[in-house]
């Protein structure tokens, strides 16, 4: 039975927050994919009903994380490297949707944004892989809900999840992921407070090539 040992959760949003504790066990490497699990598993881990556990793991399910394991509960989602050329192909897509027509932005709106890039960029540069994953998260969230129609922006915060998901299985094998991994955060920032929608897209697609270029090295090296 798998250990959770997540953060004590509230009964006012508890459908949400044992999505989102399982989501970050996820990411953070402590479900791996194929692991497979129980309501009853998670209800007993989190010290709560069957109810919203089991309407958390549906949600997780809706959104790709999670695969419904017939008679046996449900299992991490497994992606391959493939998946993730098809993720970042439609990061893509949804990203020029959104930054293509930049709007003016009001004095301030970038300040929050730009700190949680800063942090992100930090923790690249060290090979943070944790603190890494929640600032970028939040960063691209915040920064999309910025620019766009909230539907795309929702769409795009689904792929992003999905992304780090593919990847993280990868990173984690790598020795040390030291200035491997993308910082380029302020950067895009700088570019979106000029309104340069060109600069902004040209670093995006830089990104996206990296992103891909990493984690193709990464298989290889595993043979994945």
């Amino acid at each position: 039975m798998p250990a959770f040992d997540g953060p004590a959760v509230t009964r006012s949003t508890l459908r949400q927050q044992i999505a989102d504790a399982l989501r970050d066990e996820i990411l953070a490497g402590r479900l791996c994919p194929g692991q497979e699990f129980t309501v009853k598993e998670i209800a007993e881990g989190y010290g709560v009903s069957a109810t919203p556990v089991r309407e958390a793991l549906v949600d997780l399910t809706a959104k790709g994380l999670l695969d419904s394991a017939q008679h046996r509960g449900f299992r991490v989602h497994e992606y391959s490297l493939s998946d993730y050329r098809a993720i970042v192909e439609a990061r893509s897509l949804v990203a020029d949707g959104i930054f293509r027509a930049l709007p003016e932005i009001p004095e301030g709106a970038l300040t929050g944004v730009r700190r949680r890039g800063e942090e992100a960029a930090r923790a690249a540069g060290a090979g943070d892989l944790n603190v890494l994953i929640g600032y970028d998260l939040r960063f691209w969230r915040e920064l999309a809900a910025l620019f766009g129609n909230p539907y795309l922006s929702d769409f795009f915060h689904r792929l992003r999840v999905q992304s780090w998901m593919c990847a993280v299985p990868l990173l984690r094998r790598a020795d040390d992921l030291r200035g491997a991994l993308w910082s380029g955060h302020c950067a895009l920032v700088d570019a979106l407070a000029r309104g340069d929608a060109p600069a902004a897209q040209e670093i995006i697609a830089a990104y996206n090539k990296e992103s891909l270029s990493l984690l193709e090295r990464l298989a290889g090296e595993s043979g994945a």
